[in-house]
């Protein structure tokens, strides 16, 4: 199987690999991946996910991502990379278990000899009894299993619920997190902008803006280019090809379309080129406190009108934020849209803190002075502006639904593209790093019990020895204690 192969799935059948429908209509169970139990309907320019179920009609797709590169391939790479790896908190107990291991021997040997010499007849037979049961009760198994086995449980549950972490690290530090930034397009909102329309300068026509505009596009990979560019193609337009294609990120594009020069972006970009926007301020600026995006066109140095751009604000992003904010976390809009447009948005998800018409170096700095001042910073976002951020955040968090870059960055990847992840993510980093505190705990107090007990230290007040069989018992149940409350974060939410 190769990319580019066209595929016909039958009711009833497993999407082999990753694609998009090209022909058919059918409900497709996304539970695997989504935890979502209710079949999501796709039709002619959808995408689906490898070994996902289609239930009901027939479909054409075409594979886009097959083998390693395939979702579930990545889902599977990236919750096994979280299992081996290591948490700070088991790194520490690592260290104690190595002294401890040889306090043990120094007490085994203490209880051989001090037996040996002071004991009842036989005394060295009792002595190298008591001495192999220290060893034996004392193994440390619960101690190095009492991490390891919170990590692997936790990060199985959150795969289950569309949330992967990359490292062990990243649990326990998600839960410390105090300050969440958040980007606009893609991670509160669709990030499938519907098109609105064009206002032309005089001398333009409304469409002759929007052929222009979606001829530059056409290089472009930003979900605002892509509505600009479907929208002009819907209507039948004829779009020439770009030349020496430009993109600042998080301000806009240039280039060249049948010998003109065009840029197309916001108020920055044009102001860098020299381009006065005072003749549609006004309007861009009503138009943005409607919550629309307001992009700038410019040709051969002239204004030549403007396009406005909608994006849908996802119908989990109110009750994510509210989650957020209930939790007493800061939540933080940064993105590159205006700021008009960026506090319209803010103001109906009720954030009160909005930073707009930010470059990624600036998404950086906001992280880098968040974290001087002594927050724990996540940032949340999707896109390719969003990857400095993301690996420098205290935890990067990616939507599923983004870029790869953006997933590389992160420790913390959403797959459904949904917020309410992170607050389901944070729940169950509380859960796990209290859950190895108490194997942690359960593992020291049994050893604290165990050894003397083992020594001998009662007999000479109570007459109990332990035979090295009770001892090995013991042990066992200790380890199985251990992996039976790590088993306990399964029914965690």
């Amino acid at each position: 199987m190769h990319v580019g192969d066209a595929l016909r799935i039958r009711p009833g059948e497993k999407v082999p690999v990753d694609g998009v429908v090209i022909e058919g209509s059918s409900a497709v169970d996304e539970s695997m991946l989504t935890g979502e139990p209710v079949p999501v309907t796709k039709r002619a320019g959808d995408t689906l996910i490898g070994a996902t179920l289609n239930t009901t009609g027939a479909l054409v797709m075409r594979s886009e991502r097959v083998g390693s590169q395939t979702v579930l391939a990545q889902i599977v790479q990236m919750v096994a990379q979280a299992q081996r790896s290591k948490a700070p908190m088991q790194r520490m107990a690592d260290t104690v278990a190595g002294y401890f291991v040889v306090g043990v021997v120094a007490i085994a040997l203490l209880t051989f000899v001090g037996w040996g010499l002071f004991g009842p007849q036989p005394r060295w037979v009792y002595g190298l009894v008591n001495a192999v049961a220290v060893l034996i009760i004392a193994c440390p198994c619960a101690l190095g299993l009492a991490t390891p086995m919170s990590i692997m449980v936790a990060t199985g549950k959150a795969a289950t619920q569309g949330v992967l972490f990359r490292d062990a690290a990243a649990i326990e530090r998600l839960r410390q997190v105090d300050t969440p930034i958040v980007d606009k397009t893609g991670t509160l909102t669709e990030g499938k902008p519907v098109f609105d329309r064009a206002v032309a300068a005089p001398g333009f026509s409304d469409d002759e803006v929007l052929r222009l505009a979606a001829s530059l596009d056409q290089g472009s990979e930003h979900p605002l280019a892509d509505a600009i560019v479907r929208a002009a193609r819907e209507r039948g337009l004829k779009l020439d090809k770009a030349e020496n294609f430009e993109s600042s990120s998080g301000m806009g594009v240039r280039g060249s379309v049948a010998d003109k020069q065009l840029a197309l972006g916001n108020a920055t970009l044009l102001a860098q080129l020299g381009v006065s926007v005072e003749d549609f301020q006004a309007q861009a600026q009503a138009l943005r406190a409607e919550g629309s995006s307001v992009m700038h066109l410019a040709v051969d140095g002239q204004l030549a009108g403007l396009l406005t751009v909608s994006d849908p604000i996802k119908a989990s992003s109110p009750q994510a934020v509210d989650a957020l904010k209930s939790d007493g976390l800061r939540v933080i809009m940064a993105t590159g849209d205006g700021l008009a447009t960026a506090k319209a948005v803010a103001s109906r998800l009720g954030i009160d803190e909005v930073h707009g018409e930010v470059k990624p170096a600036d998404k950086l700095a906001l992280v880098e002075r968040l974290q001087r001042e002594g927050r724990i910073v996540a940032m949340a976002g999707d896109g390719i502006n969003d990857a400095p951020a993301l690996a420098k955040a205290d935890v990067g968090i990616a939507m599923g639904t983004g870029t790869d870059v953006a997933m590389h960055s992160a420790q913390v990847t959403l797959v459904k593209g949904d917020l309410r992840g992170i607050a389901l993510a944070r729940s169950l980093s509380q859960a796990t790093i209290a859950n190895m505190k108490q194997n942690l705990g359960f593992a020291f107090v049994y050893n604290a019990l165990g050894v003397p007990l083992a020594a001998g230290v009662l007999c000479p007040f109570t007459g109990w020895l332990l035979s090295p069989m009770i001892a090995a018992l013991a042990m066992s149940l200790s380890s199985a204690s251990v992996i039976s409350n790590a088993l306990r974060l399964r029914s965690a939410t």
